[in-house]
């Protein structure tokens, strides 16, 4: 017995010392030049298009991106059609206006190229605008949490679900966006994509109606809706490379806790037309968009068959 309670207490000591002592360690890690940031896309809808270029910054520096002025900006489709893209507001924010209020930079089917000048660099990125299937209908219906939430969300309310058919021929990619009361879920965590009407590749679903998880994606679990919310959801075409570079961000911003992987650089399709010269980070992609918008209304809700 006392063997025991002697071993117990070198355990406790141990355990102690474990807990009580530790170091703080400084790492130095150099900076990097800094590189070009694309974010663009362009679409098929009648509406101003824009392209922001930023520097990148270090991995622990918090503070905004830094603007990139001055840069020629330029987008050419397959055809040879000219777009000029103009930083008016000198915030490093390129942007092309259309002409007339039905007049749009992207069709379904066209090749576009994105050419940006930035001091002795030059970079293009190209990115094909792929077609995208109507969304038939939004409808919503009443459902019930089985415990309340613990941070005093609604346990209650209208989950909504789209309903739209992927057209035949498999390799479709779509990122699905959804607005409720003109804002955006624009968290990493409420990113939605489809392969076809799946998750991903494999899942053999082309042609078909998008898959339930899918349909009500465009709500987090923990959202309910309420009489006389307006939500709105968006399909957006996707480039195969649009489709992974989506995920990617996806699953690196999340990327966190116990299990944690290490994070690994976001893929790019802007690239350096010198092979020796300074890489680029971020996307430029082209994107067909339909969408669908309602207005809750209790009368109209269907009946919950799930």
């Amino acid at each position: 017995m006392k063997n025991r309670l002697a071993s117990l207490f070198i355990l406790i000591l141990a355990a102690g010392s474990l807990t009580s002592c530790e170091d703080v360690i400084d790492l130095d890690i150099k900076s990097g030049d800094p590189q070009l940031v694309v974010d663009g896309w362009i679409t098929n809808r009648a509406i101003e298009h824009s392209i922001r270029l930023t520097e990148s910054a270090p991995y622990f520096d918090n503070s905004p991106a830094k603007p990139i002025l001055n840069a020629t900006v330029v987008v050419t489709d397959d055809n040879g059609k000219v777009f000029n893209f103009k930083d008016a507001k000198n915030n490093g924010v390129y942007v092309w206006k259309p002409s007339t209020p039905t007049d749009t930079l992207g069709h379904i089917g066209r090749t576009y190229t994105l050419n940006v000048k930035f001091g002795n660099e030059e970079y293009t990125a190209v990115s094909k605008l792929n077609r995208v299937p109507k969304i038939d209908s939004l409808t919503y219906f009443f459902d019930k949490l089985p415990v309340a939430p613990s941070d005093g969300k609604p346990q209650e309310g209208y989950k909504p679900e789209f309903f739209a058919r992927d057209p035949v021929g498999s390799g479709d990619c779509y990122w699905v966006k959804s607005f409720k009361n003109g804002k955006y879920f624009n968290k990493a965590s409420q990113i939605s994509t489809a392969y076809d009407a799946g998750f991903s590749p494999g899942g053999n679903s082309d042609g078909l109606i998008f898959v339930l998880p899918i349909r009500q994606s465009i709500v987090p679990f923990d959202e309910f809706l309420v009489e006389k919310d307006t939500i709105k959801v968006e399909l957006h075409s996707l480039t195969l490379e649009g489709y992974y570079f989506i995920n990617q961000i996806r699953i690196e911003s999340t990327n966190g806790g116990l299990f944690a992987t290490p994070p690994s650089n976001i893929f790019s399709n802007i690239k350096n037309s010198n092979p020796n010269g300074r890489k680029a980070l971020g996307f430029f992609g082209a994107a067909g968009v339909s969408s669908f918008q309602t207005v809750v209304d209790a009368k109209q809700a269907r009946p919950n068959i799930y």
